[in-house]
C-alpha cells in the first residue's frame, strides 16, 4: 500500500530522530523532501515509479527557482543537502535508491565472475578484507575494459597485446608506485582467470609493470616532540570529539596501531580487570594482546564516560555527529589534529605517521625486530625492514668514513 505525502515525511523525520540527528537537521529534510513531493504533485510523477533522471529535472527546476527568489546562483554545495535528504525520502519509500541498474547479458557474466574471484580469494587464498577490496577494483575495471573492447568474447580471445593496452591506458596518470599495484593485482585476476579455465593460457607473467626497488622510498614520520605537540593540543579540547580524538592519538602514538585496527575495536576487547587490550589485526586477521597503559587507559575511560554518544553500536569509537555509527577513517581526523598543533610533517599525513614514528622508538631502543614485527601486526620481519630505513640518525652515527674523502688544504 502506498503511503500518502503527509506519511512519507512523518516517516523520514522519525527516521532522522532515532538516529539522534539534530532537530534542525531534522526540520531541514523535512522542508527539501516536501519541496520535491510537492513539484512530483505538480508533474504527476507517483514516487513509487520516480526515476534518477526525474530527480535531476528536479534539481534544475529548484536551481531556477533559486536564482528567481535571490537573483544569484547557488553555491557548488548547495545541492548536497537537498539531494541527501531526496535520497532518504526515496529510500523510505521505494526500498532501495538509486534504483538497481538492468542487468545485461555481459554484465551478468561479468558479476558472476567477480563473485567468484572474490570467494576465492576470502576462502581459498585467506587473503584480508582490505586485500580483496583492492584487487576487486581492479578487477572490475579490467573486466569492464575487457568486455566494452570485445563483448563476451573478450576474455576467450584475450592475448598479449590487449594486456599491454590495458596496462597503457592504467598508466595515465599513475604513479608508479600504484602502477605496480595495478600490475600485481591484474597478475591475480589472470592466474585465477587461467586455473578457473576462462581464458586458455595464463597470461600473468606477460603483464609489465615499472621496477620498484626495496626501500627506494623513505616513509614519513613525526619525532617525538611533535608527538608530545599533538597530543598535548588535543588532551585540552574537552568535547566529545576532542576526548574521542585523544583516546585514538594515545594508541596511535603508544602501540602504533594501523587504521583499521582501531576502528574495528569494540568494548569486548578491553579488558579492565586484567588491564589489556585484544587487538584485531587488519592485514593478517591474527589477534594480539596489548597491556593497557595508563595513557591509553584513562584517555579510553574519559571518552567512554564523557564522549561516546549512547548508541547500541559496539565498537569503541563512533562518530561524534549523526548517524551515530562507527568510525571508518581516521585520515581526517589526524590531519585536523596535526594542522592544530602546529605540526606539519614531509609528506604524508595519515594515522601511519604515528606508525612509522613507534617502529623508530622501538628500534633506537634496542627492541628485536622481530618483537618490533609483533607489536605492529607483521607476518614476518620482510615486512618490518621497511622501518630501519627511518632511523637516518642512527644510520649516520655508524657509517664509515670514505677514505680519500678529506678536504685538502
Amino acid at each position: 500500500m502506498l503511503k500518502s505525502h503527509d506519511e512519507l515525511i512523518a516517516d523520514l523525520s522519525k527516521s532522522l530522530t532515532e538516529q539522534n540527528y539534530n532537530p534542525v537537521v531534522v526540520a531541514n529534510h523535512r522542508l527539501y523532501a516536501r519541496a520535491f513531493l510537492d513539484y512530483l504533485a505538480e508533474h504527476n510523477m507517483p514516487v513509487a515509479i520516480v526515476t534518477p533522471s526525474q530527480v535531476e529535472q528536479y534539481f534544475c527546476h529548484a536551481v531556477q527557482c533559486f536564482q528567481l527568489r535571490y537573483g544569484r546562483e547557488p553555491g557548488s554545495r548547495w545541492h548536497r543537502l537537498p539531494h541527501t535528504a531526496i535520497c532518504r525520502l526515496l529510500r523510505l519509500a521505494r526500498g532501495e535508491w538509486p534504483p538497481a541498474a538492468k542487468i545485461e547479458p555481459d554484465s551478468g557474466l561479468r558479476h558472476a565472475i567477480c563473485h567468484e574471484y572474490e570467494t576465492w580469494m576470502r576462502d581459498e587464498r585467506g587473503l584480508a578484507d582490505a586485500t580483496i577490496d583492492a584487487r576487486m577494483r581492479e578487477a572490475r575495471r579490467f573486466l569492464d575494459w575487457c568486455f566494452d573492447c570485445s563483448s563476451a568474447d573478450g576474455l576467450r580471445v584475450l592475448g598479449v597485446p590487449d594486456i599491454d593496452l590495458y596496462m597503457d591506458m592504467r598508466a595515465r596518470g599513475l604513479r608508479r608506485i600504484s602502477l605496480a599495484g595495478s600490475a600485481a593485482w591484474l597478475r591475480s585476476l589472470l592466474r585465477y582467470l587461467h586455473q578457473s579455465k576462462r581464458i586458455p593460457t595464463d597470461l600473468s607473467a606477460q603483464v609489465i609493470g615499472p621496477m620498484l626497488y626495496a626501500y627506494e622510498n623513505v616513509p614519513t614520520t613525526l619525532d617525538r616532540s611533535q608527538i608530545d605537540m599533538v597530543l598535548e593540543a588535543t588532551s585540552k579540547d574537552r568535547s566529545p570529539r576532542g576526548l574521542r580524538d585523544h583516546a585514538i592519538l594515545q594508541m596511535l602514538a603508544i602501540y602504533g596501531l594501523r587504521q583499521g585496527e582501531i576502528c574495528n575495536l569494540r568494548l569486548d576487547d578491553i579488558d579492565w580487570r586484567a588491564d589489556s587490550l585484544r587487538i584485531r589485526h587488519t592485514k593478517t586477521n591474527a589477534c594480539s594482546c596489548m597491556p593497557l597503559l595508563t595513557p591509553v587507559g584513562d584517555a579510553l575511560l574519559d571518552y567512554l564516560r564523557l564522549g561516546r554518544p549512547q548508541v547500541d553500536c559496539r565498537e569503541v569509537f563512533i562518530r561524534s555527529c549523526a548517524p551515530y555509527t562507527r568510525m571508518k577513517n581516521l585520515y581526517g581526523m589526524v590531519g585536523g589534529r596535526l594542522a592544530a598543533a602546529g605540526v606539519t610533517p614531509v609528506g604524508k599525513r595519515g594515522p601511519h605517521v604515528f606508525r612509522h614514528a613507534r617502529a623508530v622508538e622501538l628500534l633506537r631502543a634496542s627492541v628485536p625486530q622481530k618483537i618490533i614485527g609483533d607489536v605492529l601486526g607483521h607476518r614476518s620481519t620482510e615486512s618490518t625492514n621497511a622501518y630501519l630505513k627511518l632511523a637516518t640518525e642512527d644510520l649516520r652515527a655508524v657509517a664509515l668514513d670514505v677514505p680519500g674523502s678529506a678536504v685538502l688544504s
